[in-house]
């Protein structure tokens, strides 16, 4: 117990040092976007892949997601692809109540997929979150025997989705290879150009962060 809090109080102490290191250099134009690239970059992660079983688009990955995975299924990666299930929550069934319309995630990205060409679409209960997804799909390639997924998600979440899913296919037969959907709106280039990359990374590299603190050993 005493060695892993030894180490996230080192975790911690790095974090400050490069925030601190981050802040000084910010002022300094010749070296600053080199930098900010790094950090937007160290959020992305895109595994070397070949042929698969199946491709599984994550809820985050949305429209990305959905033309990232048409383009592995029409180059050949896989021969079908699965969406996450989007049944109305409790909010939903109550504008449903007052006669506002559901969108279904689930459903529309199964329909851009159809419009792309795409027909062999498998869809996987629905998960709350990153753990979550990652334990349900972990139990649903398990009972169909898959022996490789290439898991489609946006950019900015892929290094963090990766050690998530890393930990719940611990031990199991499955080879999970996480794809960076190259449509995603985060661009790592440029992160910080606009107020909308620069919420997402701060938001995500917090993220990052606590998991890394969590399980510093992998």
């Amino acid at each position: 117990m005493s060695s892993m809090i030894r180490r996230r109080r080192r975790l911690l102490w790095i974090l400050a040092l490069v925030v601190l290191g981050v802040a000084v250099v910010a002022g300094a134009r010749g070296i600053r976007e080199p930098i900010f690239r790094a950090a937007g970059w160290a959020l992305v992660v895109d595994d070397p892949f070949g042929p698969a079983d199946i491709v599984v688009i994550t809820i985050d990955a949305d429209g990305a997601g959905v033309l990232e995975a048409a383009d592995l299924i029409h180059g050949g990666i896989a021969p079908r692809v699965a969406v996450f299930a989007d049944p109305p929550d409790e909010v939903d069934r109550e504008f449903l109540r007052r006669g506002v319309p559901y969108e279904d995630r689930a459903a529309r990205s199964r329909q851009q997929l159809r419009s792309l060409g795409v027909t062999a679409i498998e869809e996987i209960p629905r998960a709350g979150g990153t753990e979550a997804e990652a334990q349900v799909l972990a139990d649903w390639s398990r009972e169909r025997r898959f022996r490789s997924i290439v898991v489609v998600c946006s950019r900015d979440h892929s290094r963090r989705l990766r050690r998530v899913f890393q930990r719940s296919f611990k031990g199991h037969p499955t080879r999970i290879l996480v794809r960076a959907a190259r449509h995603s709106t985060f661009d790592p280039d440029r992160w910080w150009q606009d107020r909308d990359g620069v919420r997402t990374h701060v938001v995500e590299s917090q993220k990052l962060l606590l998991d890394l603190i969590r399980h510093p050993i992998e």
